[in-house]
């Protein structure tokens, strides 16, 4: 039987978490109220891995994980303890090693490999491209960089490129053979001249046997000498072989198969063909089957050929062995965008939530203020649609290139049968393609064989004519044609054919275009409030109302009911209690700015000019290092305590080198500026150390500790709000605790999850950890209440009637409140919100009583005669149709009154 979905535990493997770990963890999940174990990737990655997302075999679980036994006694514990399994599986891509058979096979025999289905690659190309050179072919070979290796463990000749192992073709080994001195030369010439890929196995154990004569063993390491000291034969070697070497810079324009976006060591998997899936999903479908797995979190589902059919086979499979495992997809949503109910699957992972939260946060009358504050510093105006729209239109001109001339190449295939098309030539049909995708306003469509979804159709729409009125194309024509491509507006059997293969490619390279000109680029760039960069957010869409929050929560309850309710996740650029905090500078950018001004100036000795108009930090990016320390220091942080400033420093120059590089402005991950970088490094380290910079840091501390209360209070608020709307809560470890970590690998780093666990087990209240609040304990305290309650009635929280409940009074904008109802037991839920004007400098995260003033929060007749249990304080509530908020939240910044749950009674 299916585990019911109460709440998921995002668990990252690796980096010092193992399948040991997951097994001592079980119990404390149980006593938690988890009722899955989420866990990140956990089959066979390429060596090295800290995240294994670079799958190398989809059926062999990860050897220092602790492999299928270690795997076996984690699912034994889970079971035992009563707490289900989802497993993130990672179909759109694999890694590009020697360790993935699959890869190696295919490079070893070309198109001849009984592996060449199952890669996104094109086998027009005359060969493979394997740009892993650090510098030209040409200087590799005369630089040494090129030798065949006799890899006795693999039982196998090997090519190598300073370090980097690629298989020889059996068929082309005459070239190293032919330097053998050994009376079994001509034999093994003959065999291998007609070897197949069935042959593998066998020639394996052939030379294999031959390796154990001595004297064969003497001659054959003689020969490998032999060509390593001919360049030339080498050459030959190389150019006889399906793949070809090269300089790592081709990667970007040359590429002759589908990445994960620009990364050349993750390849493209076409699970649309039955047998890859088939292949591919072994596993998974034997563990649904014995019921070790409950559900599956398919990672980039956007990069598949057909997503819908995708779902669909999966389920199908699933349904197969008589399982009905959940289902999210790792899928963002942007602005308008609603999840395909056609889908049939549960929901996404949730960042869609984080935007709903940011909107709730974010104090939208104060944006000028900030703006201001902002463009002062930095010393220019910024506008953000037209830098995303710049930065689009590079990175698909320039980083993705490769995928550019694809698409090119694809479009004037099809162009060329048309009368009226033919004369498109492929400069103006690209930068067609680059406008299309640059006005594109979600990450892909989803048309198929299947034809165009209604709603794609208005979205094609509307980007062709967005793209032609922007008159950076001369002519209507080549848009028009790509919009006809994307809708399979054609008669031709041909030429739908060629319309259906461009927009699959099209739509699997959008979402990498967006991913890379926004989250990756332009979130480091635009730092205005960077609480508003987040995956799946818009930065300009600067806070909302309460009535938008609850129309955003009725959306979830229709679409999405079991979607995941994110608010930190392995890929978020600052975590939820960072987030939280800095959402508090939105409500005094004035403040802030004065803040900012002051610290800058005591931090001018540590700038550095290095041309005239440029200085390192510059300006944005010294804004947002300034915003990062906000959300980086701990609440409990002591500005005298040097080793907490030196573990700061450290993790605080990664991010700003990570960031920085992000930004393309001044340096990058490919063409890296030391003499910017270094200032910036300097920079940070002065800031921590009080050596250097004095007391500049406990001053900024002392004068951000309203905005670290505030964001305390905000805390406790996002995280009742995560366990009581319409969806799945999902706790990233150790955020049941505070966490303000940075983007990874800040938020990846090993957790002491047990040992912060018995906090919440100590015998104290709610209450008396707020009086500690700096400890996190209340956090703690808060989530194991709501998944107490959550437990008692889980489909009142997914499922349930979402009621938003009217708020009067003079601080009624500044509470979110809510009912969820349904046949036998009620929750009633109070928020804060904007909450830095309530505090009136308190110390303490409670908004005084009085702050409240007349603020009434009016029941509805479903709930009017109920009686309440507040679930975080056990205090009785009767609400006689009102309840009086200085009343209710007198105690804690949040309230959670429940009627007919766990033996609360109800009248």
């Amino acid at each position: 039987m299916n585990h019911p979905l109460v709440a998921t535990y995002r668990l990252q493997f690796r980096s010092g978490t193992d399948f040991g770990s997951a097994t001592h963890l079980a119990p404390y999940l149980k006593r938690l109220g988890v009722s899955h174990l989420y866990a990140s990737p956990i089959f066979a990655a390429a060596p090295g891995s800290t995240h294994g997302y670079d799958v190398v075999d989809y059926n062999r679980f990860e050897d220092e994980l602790g492999g299928e036994s270690g795997f076996l006694k984690m699912s034994d514990a889970l079971i035992e303890n009563g707490v289900g399994l989802i497993l993130d599986f990672v179909p759109n891509h694999m890694g590009v090693s020697s360790e993935n058979a699959w890869w190696e096979d295919v490079l070893a025999w070309g198109a001849d490999s009984r592996y060449r289905d199952v890669f996104d690659m094109s086998w027009m190309a005359e060969k493979i491209l394997v740009p892993v050179l650090g510098k030209p072919y040409g200087d590799a070979l005369r630089d040494g960089d090129l030798s065949v290796i006799l890899d006795e463990a693999r039982g196998t000749l090997r090519f190598d490129a300073a370090g980097y192992q690629l298989p020889l073709d059996p068929r082309t080994l005459g070239h190293v053979f032919g330097y053998l001195d050994h009376e079994e030369r001509d034999r093994l010439l003959r065999r291998l001249a007609v070897a197949t890929p069935w042959d593998q196995q066998e020639l394996t154990e052939r030379l294999a046997e031959h390796m154990e004569d001595e004297s064969f063993r003497s001659a054959l390491k003689a020969g490998v000498e032999a060509i390593n000291r001919d360049h030339n034969a080498l050459h030959l070697l190389h150019e006889a072989q399906h793949w070809r070497l090269a300089w790592w810079r081709t990667a970007r324009e040359k590429l002759t198969y589908r990445r994960f976006f620009e990364i050349t060591d993750l390849i493209g998997v076409r699970q649309e063909r039955r047998r890859v899936f088939q292949d591919s999903h072994r596993t998974v479908i034997r563990l649904a089957r014995e019921r070790r797995l409950d559900g599956i979190r398919i990672d980039h589902v956007d990069g598949l050929g057909d997503p819908r059919a995708y779902l669909g086979d999966l389920k199908q499979a699933f349904h197969g062995v008589r399982r009905n495992l959940s289902i999210h997809v790792e899928k963002i949503l942007t602005g308008p965008e609603r999840l395909r109910r056609r889908w049939d699957i549960e929901g996404t992972t949730g960042y869609e939530f984080i935007t709903a939260l940011a909107g709730l946060y974010v104090d939208a009358s104060r944006e000028g203020a900030m703006t201001r504050a902002y463009t002062g510093f930095i010393g220019e105006e910024e506008n953000l649609r037209a830098m995303i729209a710049r930065q689009k239109r590079e990175i698909f001109s320039h980083n993705l290139a490769g995928e550019l001339l694809y698409l090119t190449n694809e479009a004037i295939a099809v162009a060329s049968r048309g009368l009226s098309t033919r004369d498109l030539g492929p400069d103006t049909m690209a930068r067609a393609i680059v406008e299309i995708a640059t006005e594109l306003p979600v990450y892909r469509t989803y048309v198929s064989v299947e034809g165009v979804p209604s709603e794609d159709h208005s979205v094609i729409d509307g980007v062709v004519e967005r793209a032609k009125a922007s008159r950076r194309i001369d002519a209507d024509e080549p848009v028009d044609f790509i919009g006809r491509l994307l809708k399979l507006d054609f008669e031709d059997g041909l030429d739908v054919a060629g319309a259906l293969d461009f927009t699959r490619r099209f739509q699997q390279t959008t979402g990498a275009v967006m991913a890379k000109a926004v989250e990756d680029t332009v979130f480091y760039r635009y730092n205005r409030l960077i609480a508003l960069n987040e995956v799946g957010g818009e930065p300009d869409h600067y806070g909302g109302t309460v009535e938008d929050f609850h129309r955003e929560m009725a959306v979830r309850l229709e679409d999405q009911p079991f979607g995941l309710l994110a608010t930190s996740t392995h890929d978020t650029k600052r975590a939820e209690d960072a987030r939280a905090r800095l959402y508090t500078l939105s409500e005094a950018p004035e403040r802030w700015e004065d803040i900012a001004r002051r610290f800058a100036r005591m931090l001018a000795p540590f700038r550095r000019e290095l041309e005239e108009g440029l200085v390192s930090p510059d300006p944005a990016s010294e804004w947002m290092f300034y915003q990062s320390l906000v959300g980086v220091l701990p609440p409990d942080f002591d500005p005298s305590d040097r080793t907490t400033r030196h573990e700061l420093a450290g993790r605080l120059n990664a991010f700003m080198e990570k960031a920085v590089r992000e930004a393309k402005r001044y340096t990058s991950w490919t063409s890296p500026s030391a003499p910017f970088e270094a200032p910036i490094r300097d920079f940070v380290e002065a800031v921590l150390d009080a050596g250097r910079s004095g007391d500049a840091l406990a001053t900024f501390w002392a004068d951000i500790q309203p905005f670290v209360v505030a964001g305390v209070v905000n805390t406790l608020s996002q995280t009742l709000l995560k366990f009581t709307v319409p969806g799945v809560p999902d706790i990233y470890q150790g955020t049941e605790f505070y966490d303000h970590s940075l983007v990874d690998p800040d938020n990846r780093r090993d957790v002491d999850i047990e040992g912060r666990g018995r906090g919440i087990e100590d015998g104290a209240t709610l209450a008396d950890a707020l009086a500690d609040w700096r400890d996190g304990r209340i956090k703690a305290k808060l989530t194991a209440a709501a998944l107490k309650v959550r437990a008692a009635a889980p489909s009142l929280f997914t499922a349930g009637d979402y009621l938003p409940l009217e708020v009067e009074g003079a601080m009624a904008e500044h509470l979110v409140a809510f009912a969820r109802l349904d046949a036998e037991s009620a929750a009633v839920v109070l928020a804060p919100r904007l909450v830095l004007a309530l505090m009136g400098g308190a110390e303490n995260p409670l908004p005084p009583p009085d702050a409240w003033q007349d603020t009434t929060v009016v029941l509805p007749d479903a709930l009017r005669d109920l009686v309440f249990t507040d679930a975080l304080t056990g205090r009785p509530m009767q609400a006689s149709g009102r309840l009086l908020v200085r009343e209710v939240l007198s105690v804690l910044p949040v309230a959670l009154l429940t009627s007919g749950i766990g033996g609360d009674g109800a009248s």
